[in-house]
């Protein structure tokens, strides 16, 4: 992706996450000398890997496959390791209407995903085998603010604004807008993107970019470069 679509992307996003009455952290405002100036201060953002976060899985077609996210806060793998301390943590993600986030599951991360305002969120589901793998023959169980809801292998739930879903380990899952935008909230335990995101199909997690400007802010994709930062938990 080139860098001044990204500089876009946050700057769209920003109003739209304040028109639904969320604001971001401070430290979603700083530019990237102010990062690298306050990088001892915010070692645990750095650390943590919070902020911005802008994909398109690589494939270099963001309208159709991508995703916006924004990761406010994340907990220390070490804490859920040890079953006690910080073992949560919170994003706020927009999925522009018909864009894909591509089927995908997690080994260790529960998350809550609601939708927080705009259009219909559908998430498509599909179970695991007995090994974790994507199972195309087989569905499962998810609780739907609070309440069971068996699916069926690849059925499609639509979500309104204020609806939620708890998916776990080994539920696949795919999502998008549908007719519109949607801003999503997701709450989770410890939120790892390097190593605890299992794709159906071979695709990368984060985007190439393309240095065509400088950045408005920094991605969390760029603390390793830039700041010398970023390692999970």
């Amino acid at each position: 992706m080139k860098r001044s679509r990204i500089n876009d992307i946050m700057a769209e996003a920003d109003e739209m996450i304040r028109s639904y009455g969320f604001v971001l952290p401070p430290f979603a405002r700083w530019t990237p000398d102010e990062f690298h100036v306050r990088r001892d201060d915010a070692r645990q953002v750095i650390a943590a890997r919070c902020g911005w976060d802008i994909t398109d899985y690589g494939a270099g077609r963001y309208d159709e496959m991508g995703l916006f996210l924004f990761t406010l806060r994340n907990g220390r793998l070490a804490d859920l390791q040890r079953g006690g301390g910080m073992c949560y943590a919170e994003k706020l993600l927009i999925s522009k209407q018909d864009q894909l986030s591509p089927m995908h599951t997690h080994v260790i991360k529960a998350e809550d995903i609601i939708n927080r305002g705009g259009a219909t969120l559908v998430i498509e589901l599909f179970g695991s085998d007995d090994d974790g793998k994507f199972a195309e023959d087989r569905g499962g169980t998810v609780w739907c603010d609070g309440i069971e809801r068996v699916y069926a292998p690849g059925e499609k739930l639509a979500f309104a604004p204020g609806e939620s879903v708890t998916l776990m380990p080994g539920d696949w899952h795919a999502f998008w807008g549908e007719g519109g935008d949607v801003l999503i909230g997701e709450v989770s335990t410890v939120n790892d993107d390097e190593t605890d995101n299992i794709f159906r199909d071979p695709i990368g997690r984060f985007a190439e970019v393309e240095e065509d400007v400088a950045p408005t802010h920094l991605l969390v994709s760029d603390y390793r470069s830039w700041l010398g930062g970023g390692s999970p938990g």
